[in-house]
């Protein structure tokens, strides 16, 4: 009996060799599951016009963001979800990758909930169409000022092919390195090595300190009494040269008794002898 089963054992083994080789082949990247490459004009067209207002610390803004369905595409998108999340305190987006370092970081909103990362989600977005959102976005009084690094990421189904495009911040340093600089160090994008079908751009939150806004008032304030006062005295000055020709006697015309009689009929007449 025990002989009988060896085949049937070997089977099993066999089988279980093969699905755990399936899964070494699918994932990539540290463990991100591999996504087929899009073409690389998707990256500019799918993602575009994220922006974010500097914000006070206490005050409220918002990202804005437009999806796009290229129009090179003959089918819909799907299950189309966007995800923006705060993950750093830095200078500029990507320079960084990490949780953020703060207590209090900005918040983002949505209708279904809060916090440094949220989900936009879309039925289905139709060829060559385009949808405008805004993600709001609120501090606390006790949030440090900085520019807070806001990653995305993309995924959508697109002829029964699902697809899925991160941004910088979704990578690590070497990571990043190995898929955009070739061995000769000419920059690339090489998206399989990230496990990704493409690279979507990341945007910032500015939180300013409250300081600023006094720092530019009195900025605005001394620039106006400035030009106030080189108009008043360019002003001062011309009005002084006018004056000043009208009250002086012209010579010539002070020893002509002839020009006009011995009286002025007006104004401005030269004087009689």
């Amino acid at each position: 009996m025990p002989r009988a089963l060896r085949p049937a054992r070997c089977a099993v083994l066999s089988i279980l060799l093969a699905i755990a080789l399936s899964w070494v082949g699918v994932l990539s990247s540290g463990g991100a599951l591999a996504y087929p490459t899009a073409p690389l004009s998707w990256d500019r067209a799918l993602l575009s016009n994220l922006s974010a207002p500097s914000v006070g610390p206490g005050g409220s803004t918002s990202v804005s963001f437009r999806l796009n369905d290229p129009s090179s595409l003959a089918a819909p998108l799907s299950d189309v979800v966007l995800t923006l999340e705060v993950y750093a305190l830095n200078g500029f987006p990507g320079d960084a990758v990490g949780p953020v370092p703060v207590a209090d970081p900005p918040v983002l909103e949505n209708a279904t909930g809060s916090g440094t990362s949220v989900n936009i989600s879309l039925v289905s977005l139709a060829p060559g169409s385009s949808y405008l959102g805004s993600i709001p976005v609120t501090t606390s009084a006790t949030t440090p000022a900085g520019t807070y690094a806001v990653r995305t990421a993309l995924s959508f189904v697109e002829n029964s092919t699902a697809y899925r495009f991160e941004s910088r911040g979704w990578f690590t340093e070497s990571a990043w390195e190995n898929a955009t600089v070739q061995a000769n160090g000419t920059a690339t994008i090489n998206a399989s090595r990230l496990g990704v079908s493409g690279i979507v751009p990341e945007t910032a939150v500015y939180v300013a300190s409250s300081v600023w806004p006094i720092a530019w008032a009195v900025i605005v304030a001394v620039g106006l009494v400035l030009v106030g006062l080189g108009a008043w005295l360019y002003f001062r000055r011309a009005s002084r040269s006018s004056s000043g020709a009208a009250n002086v006697p012209d010579p010539g015309t002070t020893h002509a008794p002839k020009a006009f009689g011995r009286s002025r009929s007006k104004p401005g007449d030269s004087r009689s002898n």
